[in-house]
């Protein structure tokens, strides 16, 4: 683990105003290392600046209290929100950002918006092959990215609720409603714990 910590992919401002305990099992600990070695580091590494963990880690209090899917991939320790913070050419934060384009082709509209450049950077990294993912969904607005690592069943599902594109009819673990079925792919997310 070279960018994220056990502590940051667990931490709550909901589960510490609700005094809930949301440390993890071992098991999710052993679930939450996997998820950041298969997926949050080289993730980070390709996108070459900080990417910021939303909700990790969700004891099923938790999860419940901020309105989870009693089936959610937080539970085990599979999954994680994230987003990633406009940054300056220079690293500094809320300045224009430095990427222009979306990595698969395109203009993103004026400096972008990070978190939309860095859903399509994880699309790219999963169709190069670089990353296998058992579920990638951006949510409206792009507002953030659920990714999820489920040894065993790595469906590499896309699901994106702002063009309304889901790759995959058969899953119901955060699967929008409405979502038209395509043959592309794209990202949604499940809840933020934003507590």
């Amino acid at each position: 683990m070279q960018h994220f910590t056990i502590q940051e992919l667990s931490a709550s401002a909901t589960a510490e105003r609700l005094a809930i305990d949301n440390t993890p099992s071992r098991a999710a600990q052993r679930m939450l290392t996997i998820l950041v070695e298969q997926l949050l580091d080289p993730i980070r590494r390709r996108y070459g600046a900080p990417i910021i963990v939303t909700s990790g880690y969700r004891c099923p209090a938790l999860n419940t209290a901020v309105g989870g899917v009693a089936n959610s991939h937080h539970i085990v320790g599979c999954a994680a929100d994230i987003v990633a913070p406009l940054l300056s050419p220079q690293g500094g934060k809320n300045q224009t950002a430095p990427f222009l384009s979306s990595p698969l082709g395109g203009s993103e509209g004026g400096c972008g918006d990070q978190t939309q450049y860095l859903f399509h950077l994880i699309v790219q990294m999963q169709r190069e092959g670089a990353i296998r993912f058992t579920q990638l969904i951006a949510e409206k607005d792009y507002r953030w990215l659920h990714i999820s690592y489920v040894p065993g069943m790595l469906r590499n599902q896309i699901i994106d609720v702002n063009t309304q594109i889901n790759n995959d009819a058969n899953v119901n673990d955060n699967q929008p409603s409405g979502s038209q079925q395509l043959t592309s792919a794209l990202p949604l997310n499940e809840y933020q714990d934003s507590g």
